[in-house]
């Protein structure tokens, strides 16, 4: 680890030299850009199946990312003017189109979407951590550095407050993220712009509104993103220490040297890499260097805006990669969104030499933080003055970005389509985000929330292929009868979450009141630190009654009567193992439990009996 942080600081230098000497190509204006996805079963189930897919492909614009189930793409560099919007679409289909041939194969699908509504917490063990020394390590250190378990706090309609012990909330996240490539005497005022406009790109943009079956923010990775590889221990929480996923706290006043400084003094180096010839020693030669040491680095720190060093055909350049943008609904919608960037980039850094003169940083950050949350619902300061979202971008945003593109030339048709798009979502107030939320509130509550959440994602994946962008889609509807054949062959898929608990120090009578007035059979008892400890079941009732003890519940504690430790179960066991652990141990029903016991659900022999019966009905269907 000295010997790689010695050679980031000599990168760093080399750096510095290069842009000193005027070695940073210039003058050339190229977009790039990377798509991440989720594999899924035919269920809409995550599926963790990344390294097969990955062989079958065997293609060198794909690689893994950090959970199993996920994949990236990564785009060919163009040049942004002509066809070259319309060209990155056609790769990005074309790329597609070859991943979902290989994912069928394996009775797979490709979904794109910011985070998949199917995921569950019991998901993300490190079972599902792609096997790779960088992930492992990534792992490894962010544990290591926090002392502690990871804390997931979230608020929106409704809450999310889970704990975890690794980083794999990270693998919830999926984007589009877009690289605008700028010169080194340039780069200080495009990355500042780029901030500036983050807000309200995002806002129009955003598509992952659930995590864990919860209704959270607008774009709900900005919050989960920054929790879930937050590295900092009590003692730099406690000094406000930045996190490594962040906005950042300030303009950029001179060059990219000083976010580099910043980042390598604020955050400890977690991954080491392969340390090649010096890099001052290949600038004497003449040579370019890859600055390896410092790629790495920056790669393990998460702005949402990141500059980034590359080497083309010998050449070195900067660019900006643009981070916030989420993974769909479409590829349309996706290329949409990066048209809106790409021109407003363009525009704006023609009429504001400075935008630090114009706005303060504060209300910047603070618009980008009101778009996560609310999407097309917030509220701006806008070059001092106060605007909601869809006015702003609607009256002045589009306006500028259509001439942006262009003054690059880009073909007047695209322009219009692309940006007709994001004219027409705005307008109808129609993102991927308002799409689900609208969905599932239109969806019945009488239908288990797995078998919502399951049906959004195949609508999710249905309309994508068809490749309409998102402000035109009806709302996924549940069908008239569940699927039971696709829905019953786990136990979370049928599990009951929304539970009525006791303590063991409760009364009795408590317990005996809960079954009465919430028509249940079994109530789970739970310690302090939500631990299973008991179950109390409405035959130990009536065994008190029985031996004339019904005035015992009046003052007796639920530990006097509860059965101690009982059958558990995990989220993944299959209802067939299920039942054949009720019928073994004569129960009537089993706590579902996650790996430190603490209760997540039960399901219980009706939901066997209801689930039997729906399968029998489908079978005679379909004879």
């Amino acid at each position: 680890m000295r010997e790689f942080t010695r050679a980031l600081l000599e990168d760093l230098q080399a750096l510095e030299r290069m842009i000193e000497e005027g070695r940073i190509e210039a003058g050339v204006r190229r977009i790039g850009a990377e798509q991440e996805v989720f594999l899924v079963d035919r269920a809409m189930r995550p599926a963790p199946a990344a390294l097969e897919i990955l062989e079958r492909l065997a293609h060198p614009a794909f690689t893994t990312e950090l959970g199993m189930f996920n994949l990236e793409m990564n785009l060919q560099p163009r040049t942004l003017e002509g066809d070259g919007l319309r060209s990155m679409e056609h790769e990005l289909e074309d790329l597609l189109c070859k991943l979902r041939a290989a994912a069928r194969v394996s009775d797979h699908r490709v979904v794109l979407t910011g985070i998949l509504p199917t995921l569950t917490q019991d998901d993300l063990s490190l079972d599902w951590l792609t096997p790779r020394p960088r992930y492992l390590e990534l792992n490894r250190s962010t544990v290591e550095h926090r002392r502690g378990a990871f804390r997931m706090q979230i608020k929106g309609t409704d809450r999310l407050d889970v704990k975890h012990d690794n980083v794999m909330f990270e693998a919830c996240n999926t984007s589009f993220q877009v690289h605008f490539q700028v010169a080194a005497a340039e780069f200080a005022p495009l990355y500042n712009l780029a901030q500036a406009i983050t807000g309200p790109v995002l806002a129009a943009s955003v598509n992952s509104p659930v995590l864990l079956q919860r209704r959270l923010w607008h774009e709900t990775r900005m919050a989960l993103f920054q929790q879930s590889v937050d590295s900092r221990s009590r003692e730099q929480k406690s000094r406000q220490a930045r996190p490594r996923v962040g906005f950042g706290d300030r303009w950029v006043e001179r060059s990219v040297i000083e976010v580099y400084r910043d980042d390598i003094a604020r955050f400890h180096v977690f991954i080491a890499g392969d340390l090649g010839e010096s890099p001052l020693s290949l600038l004497e030669r003449g040579e370019t260097p890859r600055l390896s040491a410092l790629c790495v680095h920056n790669g393990s720190v998460y702005r949402w805006n990141r500059p980034c060093y590359g080497v083309m055909h010998g050449v070195p350049h900067l660019r900006i990669e643009h981070r916030v943008l989420p993974s769909g609904p479409t590829v349309a919608d996706e290329m949409a969104n990066a048209a809106l960037f790409y021109g407003l980039m363009i525009a704006l850094s023609e009429e504001i030499d400075d935008v630090g003169q114009v706005m303060p940083f504060d209300d910047v950050k603070t618009n980008f933080h009101a778009a996560a949350r609310y999407g097309l619902g917030a509220r701006f300061r806008w070059m001092n003055r106060s605007v909601d979202a869809g006015t702003l971008i609607l009256e002045q945003l589009l306006p500028h970005a259509r001439r942006g593109l262009a003054e690059r030339q880009v073909d007047a048709a695209d322009v219009d389509r692309y940006l007709d798009i994001v004219e027409e979502r705005v307008r109808s107030g129609r993102t991927g985000s308002q799409w689900v939320l609208d969905s599932l509130a239109e969806m019945s509550e009488s239908r288990h929330s797995e078998e919502r959440h399951r049906v959004l994602t195949a609508s999710m994946y249905e309309r994508s292929l068809e490749g309409s962008p998102v402000h035109t889609w009806p709302l996924a509807e549940l069908p008239p009868a569940a699927d039971w054949r696709d829905g019953c062959r786990r136990v979370d898929q049928l599990m009951t979450t929304d539970l009525f608990t006791v303590r063991p120090d409760d009364l009795i009578d408590l317990a005996a009141s809960l079954m009465d007035w919430e028509h249940i059979r079994h109530v789970p008892v739970e310690d302090k630190t939500g631990r299973l400890v008991g179950l109390v079941s409405h035959r130990q009732l009536l065994r008190m009654v029985g031996r004339g003890l019904r005035g015992t519940a009046k003052s007796e504690s639920v530990s006097a009567i509860m059965t101690p430790d009982p059958i558990t179960v995990g989220p993944k066991t299959s209802t067939l193992d299920a039942v054949a652990l009720m019928r073994k141990h004569k129960v009537g029903c089993l706590p579902v439990t996650d790996r430190e016991h603490r209760l997540i659900g039960i399901v219980t022999e009706r939901d066997f009996i209801e689930m039997t019966a729906h399968l029998l009905d489908e079978k005679l269907r379909d004879l």
